[in-house]
């Protein structure tokens, strides 16, 4: 797995990870085991206008690493638009066998942002992007995925041994981070997590070299021809 941001950072997963949280049926993904899959345009639930375009940035590539055709995110949208879904709110209301007739995918990956802040917490700035997936069949309509990922990011500096220096640079580093928050590398985290950590992402699709490999990770799932 890529690393894409160096920095500390704390990950909160409620689906996955979480000991209080069976690990999910994969026998919906079995049954209807995409090839390709649509990503539509997000509903943006946080007070930041731009995250929208921003996060859709981060989405193509982890997920077409993980062995899937992935539609192109803009030419998509524009489609989309052009067919009288202007709207996130639209796309996701509407049926997932429409957009198997507009798109020929298999699958449609929903996302919706639920947190993408910064905030200072005493001496320091925290920045926190949130997300829910859930990925349906074009052809049943049902649900075959779902997950949600939390990151979070608090700079992080060794102490110095001298405590008004390790002020200025709490300082100094919380500034940095309300200027310019690590939003894409915070979500390009939380993509490779949502989709790639065994037994709660997505099993490597059939362009991925490890294409039926790693089902015994993942519950429910055998090998699909």
């Amino acid at each position: 797995m890529k690393r894409y941001f160096p920095a500390v950072l704390t990950a909160v997963c409620f689906f996955c990870g979480c000991a209080t949280q069976k690990p999910p049926d994969y026998t919906m993904y079995r049954a209807h085991f995409p090839k390709s899959v649509l990503v539509v345009p997000v509903i943006n639930n946080s007070a930041e206008v731009n995250a929208e375009d921003y996060f859709l940035a981060t989405v193509t590539q982890p997920l077409a690493e993980r062995g899937y055709y992935v539609f192109p995110v803009n030419l998509s949208r524009n489609l989309l638009y052009e067919s009288g879904l202007s709207d996130p709110g639209l796309v996701h209301n509407a049926a997932p066998q429409k957009m198997g007739e507009l798109f020929g995918t298999d699958a449609v990956l929903y996302i919706t942002i639920e947190k993408w802040n910064t905030k200072y917490v005493l001496l320091t700035a925290q920045t926190t992007v949130s997300f829910t997936y859930t990925m349906k069949d074009t052809r049943s309509g049902e649900t075959i995925w779902q997950n949600a990922h939390t990151m979070v990011y608090t700079p992080h500096s060794q102490s110095s041994g001298s405590p008004i220096a390790d002020l200025v640079v709490m300082v100094v580093n919380a500034a940095a981070t309300k200027a310019a928050p690590p939003y894409m590398p915070l979500a390009r985290q939380a993509n490779v997590q949502a989709f790639c950590v065994a037994g709660t992402g997505i099993p490597c699709g059939h362009y991925n070299p490890d294409y039926g490999k790693d089902s015994g990770k993942f519950v429910g799932l055998r090998e699909h021809k």
